[in-house]
């Protein structure tokens, strides 16, 4: 097998992984603001945790973005 195929390879699993986490995380920033509305009866620090944790979840999934553009990118100028 040859580096070019092998590149491919790797390229095409990326993509696919690049797509399952960037949903993979979007259900999860869904479920911790879910969470977080549930919560504020009990304890508003914990609600704005949850919160904290859906924005950090939402910055994860923007650099994600990212990477599946830049390799969709890549693939253009090969």
């Amino acid at each position: 097998m040859s580096k070019s195929i092998a590149m491919d390879d790797v390229k095409e699993k990326l993509r696919v992984l690049l797509d399952y986490w960037i949903e993979h995380n979007s259900e999860h920033e869904k479920e911790f603001r879910n969470w977080a509305d549930k919560v504020v009866p009990l304890s508003t620090e914990i609600a704005q945790q949850l919160r904290e944790a859906a924005a950090k979840m939402a910055s994860a999934s923007a650099e994600l973005m990212k990477a599946k553009q830049a390799l969709q990118e890549s693939k253009e100028r090969h």
